[in-house]
């Protein structure tokens, strides 16, 4: 789409600038995206009475990182706006603002209750999916008063706030064993219950995964968990939202969300811990969160987090039909039109918006760079861990790999998606492999 040059602009013709940042003192940079200073002004360029008339070609901006974040919908919003002038009142105080900021903040809860099929007495609100992890793992650990009980038992797969928290408790003298996945990305039962023993205090596996989207087979892996008398914790940050989702079916203890995989602001989640399990506060002061964790509630963030879980059960359905097949639109397109490409992960077992491709012959970063300069936003596996654009740890711990690991690419989807922008996408990508994959052998012939 093309404008006029803006009046007094410069006709100087600017191309496409890659921006990076210092790392460290080693003085390595990072790369951190195309420079929002400057627009694609270039090449059009006519003559008439000496007078140089320069045409603007508007930047195709194109998501593809859902699973990074989601845009906040309006009507979440114009929901905080309104909470922020009109519901500031501290929902402990017993006066009518109080009481006004409380009811607002029930009804948030109860609509997060709704979206897994749970008690809203049972969910605890808490900044995010980090902190609902991490109040999950410690919270047991700390309520755990069986000597003989101090093990956890989890995957390779899992998220940093699983991974990183379990290791902080294994530094405190827990027994932490992380079990394999294998290629499929999928945990089996068979390989779960050679695991568990009677130390075994509680096994944590994610729901969905964040990078291959595979999705685990919780109610089994939670039935095995409870016959050697361990709690079972899901983090399912990466499926609340996307597919239906019930505590009561999946059998678990404890469920971790995060209110910005699903449209509602960041800074926003729960914890939904089933009736009877005992856990130990991380945050002590006030009996905010039924003493489970203390600090007065962020009201306004929370009712937007109520607003876009009620969203998000209304159109769970039909946009996980449609947006499963945006995906594949996206993932045929590519298979067929760029040779040396592969799904990583089980292809039937997974949540509808996320593949993830492996591209033989480049590196994942330089292709991400290249899409990020076509105004594609994608992405080489977690956003809690990708910026130093380290191989992804879930392909690693899938077995596959090192250079594997190395090559592939996340893209996930989401409700703004538009056919036009997967067309687009599969139409710019062949170019781009082809390009890097010529400037990979040029560089090795070249040493």
């Amino acid at each position: 789409m093309f404008s006029t040059l803006p009046k007094g602009a410069s006709t100087a013709i600017h191309e496409p600038r890659t921006i990076y940042r210092p790392t460290g003192e080693s003085g390595a940079t990072q790369y951190i995206g195309r420079s929002t200073k400057l627009s694609t002004l270039f090449c059009s360029k006519h003559r008439t009475n000496r007078a140089a008339v320069l045409r603007w070609i508007e930047i195709v901006r194109i998501y593809l990182d859902y699973n990074a974040t989601t845009p906040v919908a309006r009507d979440v919003a114009d929901a905080i706006s309104r909470a922020l002038v009109d519901t500031f009142g501290n929902p402990s105080s017993v006066h009518a603002f109080g009481q006004g900021a409380k009811a607002a903040l029930d009804e948030a809860r109860t609509e997060v209750a709704r979206l897994v099929d749970a008690d809203p007495s049972a969910v605890v609100f808490t900044s995010g999916g980090t902190e609902a992890d991490n109040l999950a793992l410690r919270g047991v650990a700390a309520a755990t008063r069986d000597p003989g009980r101090r093990r956890i038992v989890t995957t390779g797969i899992e998220h940093e706030a699983v991974l990183t928290t379990a290791r902080a408790l294994e530094r405190e003298g827990w027994t932490v064993e992380v079990v394999a996945v294998g290629e499929s990305g999928v945990l089996s039962p068979a390989a779960l219950e050679p695991r568990l023993t009677r130390e075994t205090a509680l096994v944590s596996v994610m729901h969905a995964n964040n990078e291959v989207g595979t999705i685990q087979p919780i109610a089994e892996l939670a039935a095995l968990a409870h016959a050697h008398g361990a709690l079972f914790h899901t983090d399912a940050v990466q499926s609340v939202g996307k597919v239906p989702v019930s505590v009561s079916a999946l059998g678990v203890d404890l469920l971790s969300l995060s209110g910005h995989k699903f449209g509602g602001p960041k800074g926003t989640g729960a914890l939904w811990i089933r009736r009877g399990v005992r856990l130990g506060a991380q945050a002590t002061g006030g009996r905010q969160e039924r003493n489970r964790r203390a600090g007065t509630e962020n009201v306004p963030s929370l009712v937007g987090l109520g607003v876009a879980a009620r969203l998000a059960r209304a159109k769970l359905d039909t946009a996980s039909v449609s947006i499963g097949r945006l995906r594949d639109r996206l993932e045929a397109g590519i298979l067929s039109g760029v040779a040396g490409t592969v799904v990583n992960g089980d292809r039937d077992r997974r949540v509808p918006n996320t593949t993830n491709i492996g591209f033989e012959g480049l590196e994942a970063e330089s292709l991400l760079i290249a899409l990020d300069l076509e105004g594609v936003a994608v992405s080489t596996g977690s956003a809690c861990s990708s910026g130093s654009l380290e191989p992804s740890h879930v392909l690693r711990a899938m077995g596959l790999p090192s250079q594997r690991a190395r090559n592939s690419l996340r893209f996930s989807l989401g409700a703004e998606t538009t056919a036009e922008e997967i067309d687009f996408v599969v139409g710019v990508l062949p170019a781009l492999v082809a390009k890097l994959r010529r400037l990979g052998h040029t560089a090795a012939a070249l040493h």
